[in-house]
């Protein structure tokens, strides 16, 4: 089973990977095509968006504090020029930093620089499948996903949502790499011990990781009306 969170520094040629991905699929991709999973929005739109989120987040870690979103700013022409230097720049950051460093961040977990290597990795992956990319996700990498948003999304679910209403436990597997998550109802639901009488979710790591993202893909294996609440509820920003 995976270790979670991993270690900081091992995100970043992770994210590298990734960011070198999305920027090959935008080469070959129509800018004006609507992108399914992310309504009202073009290949322009979504390449837009990450890049800011790039930029945000690297003005964050070298500051440590909270920095304005202006998520409107885009390329005024080569729009994979951009694309490419906003995830050169976080990359920069990311590498000069100390992960221990105090710094804002919005999750439920230590107030760190930490959070943003994970935070990025994850932005980019979910993003890379909304572009349609062939890339395969490391199923490791996946699960660490999966972690984040139960982990650290989840205990701020009132920060962009509604709490889910959940009437037993749901427990979440991964089939590919063994992982398991066991959340609890409360306010909100939390990541606790396993239970003997769980809903269950099982599919592999990506598939999980997407289907909490609310993006389409293969059906998990759902077991009860709880485990369905879960995967219907909204868990992200």
């Amino acid at each position: 089973m995976t270790t979670m969170p991993l270690p900081p520094r091992t995100y970043v040629p992770v994210l590298a990977e990734l960011t070198g991905a999305f920027t090959d699929a935008l080469r070959t991709a129509d800018p004006a095509a609507a992108v399914p999973d992310c309504a009202g929005w073009t290949v322009t739109d979504l390449a837009t968006h990450l890049g800011n989120v790039h930029r945000w987040a690297a003005t964050i870690v070298r500051t440590g504090e909270v920095h304005p979103q202006d998520f409107a700013t885009g390329a005024s022409d080569d729009l994979v020029a951009w694309y490419s230097e906003s995830a050169q720049l976080l990359l920069g950051e990311l590498e000069a930093a100390d992960p221990g460093d105090p710094c804002w961040h919005f999750g439920g977990t230590g107030k760190t620089k930490a959070f943003w290597y994970r935070r990025q990795v994850h932005e980019t992956a979910i993003h890379l499948a909304d572009l349609g990319s062939d890339h395969v996700l490391d199923p490791a990498v996946a699960a660490d996903g999966v972690d984040e948003v139960l982990g650290a999304m989840l205990p701020r679910v009132t920060r962009w949502h509604a709490v889910p209403r959940l009437s037993g436990p749901v427990t979440l597997r991964a089939t590919d790499t063994g992982d398991v998550w066991t959340v609890h109802p409360g306010e909100p639901p939390a990541l606790g011990s396993a239970a003997a009488d769980a809903a269950s979710v099982e599919a592999p790591a990506r598939d999980l990781l997407l289907r909490l993202w609310k993006r389409t893909g293969p059906v998990p294996r759902i077991d009860g009306d709880a485990a369905t609440a879960l995967l219907e509820a909204p868990l992200t920003p």
